[in-house]
């Protein structure tokens, strides 16, 4: 469990290629909290055009406009630049991230937990690895207005807090098979498996073709049918004919839900029995003969089946409230000004 630093670049070389994954347990359970009626945010105050040197203070010590510049360059080298109706949102929701960044440096700081300099070492030569030449890892340092050095400054307070973190969360009680079964009972929904259909096709392309192509594909297609209907094995004539990738697995296209395919196609394969061909069926590739070979009706998934990744979901969310419960309370013992 870790809090990222929200300072330096790091953070958006190390979160590029998780932050848009789910975790396996909502992969499977895409378990969520119920929805709520969205309530519509207050609008956030505005940002002064010109920031002062101290936009905030923390027990005393400040929050530069500095940092918060460093920040949002950090930003806008991983979305662009920020758009004008945007900035006090954006800026007010960096400074917070900034005070409670350093409101959390103060307290792994009090509470001395301390990170060798060869873990900051072997940090920074981390992230340096993910870019391809030293000139391309000098050039995302120019660009967050960073230098190796206070990208080392950096590292080493964002350790310091991740292991103050992980000490916390260390003894957060684990999940139960009975919490797993309470979460799995409530969330009915949350495990179904919609019907899903195995369908083999052959395809001949008429996207992009003139007119004497596409007759002459309609031709051939019609042909292909009746050589399919009378019996022909269906595999050997999709790798000789088909004009896709499935041609090599004799059409095969595997398993898929509704909605995957484009709609002509998916109507057409959900309509067939297993063992049924269809009629010649047109779609914006082109002229389409399908072969339905498996259908599987809709299920729910059992909690055996699931529960070891419920449990690590939910054991997840645990150590998150704790987490979360542990800045708010270090939040509400700091004394936290704001000047802008």
């Amino acid at each position: 469990m870790k809090i990222r630093n929200l300072v330096v670049f790091a953070l958006a070389v190390l979160c590029s290629s998780a932050a848009c994954r789910k975790n396996p347990a909502e992969q499977t359970a895409s378990a969520q909290t119920p929805e709520q009626k969205a309530e519509t945010p207050a609008p956030p105050k505005p940002m002064p055009a010109q920031l002062p040197d101290v936009l905030a203070r923390v027990n005393g010590q400040p929050v530069s406009k500095t940092d918060l510049e460093r920040l949002i360059k950090n930003m806008e080298a991983g979305r662009g630049p920020i758009p004008a109706e945007k900035r006090d949102e954006v800026m007010r929701g960096a400074l917070d991230q900034l005070i409670t960044y350093n409101v959390l440096k103060q307290e792994a700081a009090t509470r001395k937990f301390v990170v060798s300099e060869t873990d900051v070492d072997a940090q920074v030569a981390s992230m340096q690895k993910q870019f391809p030449t030293q000139a391309e890892f000098d050039k995302a340092l120019t660009a967050r207005n960073t230098t190796v050095e206070q990208l080392k400054s950096d590292a080493r307070i964002d350790m310091a807090i991740n292991k103050m973190m992980e000490a916390e969360v260390a003894n957060a009680t684990p999940a139960t098979d009975s919490d797993a079964k309470d979460f799995y009972d409530k969330n009915p929904d949350k495990f179904k498996q919609p019907e899903t259909v195995r369908a083999s096709h052959i395809l001949l392309m008429t996207q992009d073709k003139d007119e004497a192509t596409k007759k002459a594909a309609r031709v051939k297609i019609d042909e292909l049918l009746k050589r399919a209907k009378a019996g022909e094995d269906f595999a050997a004539l999709a790798k000789a004919n088909s004009q896709d990738g499935s041609a090599a697995e004799g059409g095969d296209l595997g398993f898929f839900p509704h909605g995957q395919m484009v709609p002509e196609f998916d109507k057409a394969a959900f309509a067939l029995k297993p063992g049924e061909i269809s009629e010649v069926v047109t779609t914006s590739f082109g002229y389409h003969i399908i072969k339905l070979t498996e259908k599987k009706e809709g299920s729910t998934v059992p909690l055996d089946d699931v529960k070891p990744k419920v449990l690590e979901y939910l054991t997840n969310q645990k150590k998150q409230q704790r987490v979360d419960g542990f800045i708010e309370d270090a939040k509400k013992r700091a004394k936290i000004e704001v000047l802008v």
